[in-house]
């Protein structure tokens, strides 16, 4: 299997090792690499990264080599920073909720992809193969749709006509059958299952 490497070259550490598990949680077959050397990088065989995630001052200091890879560079941006930018580079703007920014990286990740028609094949494979998900009752995963488009408890009672109470006693069954709590995760999952599709988030 051909797995794909990330690279991710930040100057904010925490942020980068925050970065890494997202990557990780998204695919978990995938190998997301934290480097600080961008000189070395450049230097040797960068093909082997699908993607790389940078910010702008790192960006800047290296133009020239992101871009040479500026179809696979994803530049995590603070608000309007992207105006600063050279155009046609992917951004990620940083300064949100987490459930903002999961649906951001989902957006992205489909958009990009959704460009040529379909995923790389190595990509498909880092997801893993997702257990089929029969365990949820068909109410269940409709509550997942619209949790997984942001949708609050009264929204997704009143969008499936049912009670608020009936629509919240379907989200906690759902979330303790799948081990999985945050709105961020119960996204990844829907998307990554495809229950949903990265657009409709």
């Amino acid at each position: 299997m051909n797995t794909p490497r990330i690279a991710i070259i930040l100057t904010d550490t925490l942020a980068a090792i925050g970065l890494a598990d997202i990557i990780r949680r998204m695919m978990p077959k995938a190998e997301a690499h934290i480097l600080h050397d961008v000189e070395k990088l450049a230097a040797e065989n960068h093909p082997q990264f699908f993607h790389f995630f940078t910010d702008t001052q790192i960006l800047m200091e290296h133009a020239a080599f992101f871009l040479s890879v500026q179809h696979r560079t994803i530049v995590l941006i603070h608000g309007d920073e992207a105006v600063r930018l050279p155009q046609g580079f992917h951004t990620l703007n940083v300064r949100q909720t987490e459930e903002g920014l999961i649906r951001s990286f989902l957006r992205l990740a489909g958009a990009a992809h959704g460009a040529h028609g379909r995923e790389p094949e190595a990509v498909k494979q880092a997801k893993g193969c997702p257990p089929p998900v029969t365990q949820l009752t068909t109410r269940e995963t409709e509550v997942l749709r619209l949790v997984a488009k942001g949708l609050i408890n009264k929204q997704i009672a009143d969008h499936l006509g049912m009670s608020t109470t009936t629509a919240i006693s379907h989200r906690k069954n759902l979330t303790k059958k799948l081990g999985i709590k945050s709105i961020s995760a119960l996204t990844i999952y829907a998307v990554t299952h495809g229950l949903i599709k990265a657009e409709e988030v």
